[in-house]
C-alpha cells in the first residue's frame, strides 16, 4: 500500500492513534510511517503537523532510548530526503519543534545532534552569521568549566570543528582556518564518522594548497580522500582531483 498509493497509505496510518485508548507505541509508529511518506510527497505542512503530534509521544507513550532513536532516524531521513526550498524550510521546522521538545527532558545527546543539524543547514544557506552564534552556542555544551573540550563529548566536538573549518574555508578566513584545523585534529577522544575526517583533511588540504605547501596539502587530501572512500562520500572523487593536480 505505501508503494501502490501512499496517499491512501497516510490515511491508513494515521488512523491507528485514534484506536488507542492511550498514547502507545502503534500510534507512534502510525505517525512515524505517515510523516515520511507525507514528505516525500512533498506535503510538509502536514509531515510538520503530524511531527510534532508524533513528539508528544516521547514523554510517556514510548520509552526513552526508543524515541531518541527514533526521532534521529527520522531527522536523518528528513534531511537526506530535503530537495528544493520548501523541503529546507521544513527541515528547520522539524529542527526546531524537535530542540523545544527535548528542552524540558533534559536529552543532552539529541540536543546536540540536533543543533549540528541545524548548524549544517544554516551553512549550506551560507547564513554565517547565524551558523557562528550556533557554533558558539554547541562549542559551549561541549567545554567543561575552565573552556576546554570535554574528552566525553569528543565526536560532537569535531563534528562541530568541521562545520566550523567550512564556514572559515568558504570565508577564506584562513589565519583562524589554519588554529581550528591544529586544534581539531588534536582531538584525541573522538571516535568520528570518517566523512567528518574526510571534511577536515580536505579544507586542510586546500588551506596548504593556497599557502603552496605542496607535501602537506597531499598528505592531507590523501587522508581525506581514504576517508570519504571509506564512508561511501562522493566527495572523494573531487578530492581525488586535487590529489591529482
Amino acid at each position: 500500500l505505501k508503494l501502490t498509493d501512499p496517499s491512501d497509505a497516510i490515511g491508513e496510518f494515521l488512523g491507528i492513534p485514534p484506536l488507542e485508548e492511550e498514547k502507545g507505541e502503534w500510534g507512534f509508529k502510525g505517525l512515524k510511517q505517515a510523516i515520511k511518506l507525507e514528505f516525500k510527497l512533498g506535503k510538509y505542512d502536514e509531515a510538520a503537523d503530524h511531527f510534532a503530534e508524533l513528539l508528544t509521544y516521547v514523554k510517556s507513550a514510548v520509552t526513552r532510548n526508543y524515541s531518541e532513536k527514533s526521532i534521529n532516524n527520522m531527522l536523518d531521513y528528513i534531511e537526506k530526503g530535503a530537495d528544493g526550498k520548501e523541503a529546507a524550510k521544513s527541515m528547520e521546522k522539524f529542527y526546531s519543534l524537535t530542540l523545544q521538545s527535548f528542552q524540558s527532558t533534559n536529552n543532552e545527546r539529541l540536543w546536540l545532534k540536533t543543533n549540528i543539524k541545524l548548524a549544517k543547514l544554516l551553512l549550506d544557506r551560507k547564513e554565517y552569521s547565524s551558523v557562528s552564534k550556533k557554533l558558539r552556542e554547541l562549542h559551549k555544551a561541549c567545554q567543561r568549566p575552565d573552556g576546554t573540550d570535554d574528552p566525553g563529548k569528543g565526536t560532537y566536538s569535531l563534528e562541530i570543528y568541521a562545520l566550523e573549518i567550512q564556514m572559515l574555508a568558504e570565508t577564506k578566513n584562513n589565519k583562524q582556518l589554519k588554529a581550528l584545523y591544529q586544534r581539531a585534529l588534536k582531538v584525541k577522544s573522538a571516535v568520528p564518522h570518517p566523512r567528518i575526517m574526510g571534511i577536515i583533511r580536505e579544507c586542510g588540504g586546500k588551506m596548504h594548497m593556497s599557502e603552496e605547501n605542496w607535501k602537506e596539502a597531499q598528505s592531507d587530501f590523501f587522508e581525506s580522500f581514504r576517508n570519504y572512500d571509506e564512508a561511501g562520500s562522493l566527495q572523494r572523487i573531487q578530492v581525488l582531483k586535487y590529489l591529482l593536480l
